[in-house]
């Protein structure tokens, strides 16, 4: 996974935007299932950069909604 930072979340269109914040919650609920399995070992730490990310992109689409 390479991080997305805002500024690159900025510069995709909203159709890109959709699919890589639905990508991301695929990827979300997979880790945290094998979390709840217990054979998460060293991607632990994903489990919140997913979620940051999936943040950033919420935030882009609200800032484009009230624009």
């Amino acid at each position: 996974m390479a991080r997305l930072k805002m500024k690159s979340i900025r510069e995709l269109n909203a159709q890109d935007l959709k699919e890589k914040l639905a990508q991301s919650r695929v990827e979300l609920s997979k880790i945290r299932t094998e979390a709840a399995k217990g054979t998460l070992r060293k991607e632990s730490g994903k489990i919140r950069a997913y979620r940051k990310e999936i943040a950033r992109m919420l935030t882009k689409i609200n800032e484009a909604k009230t624009q």
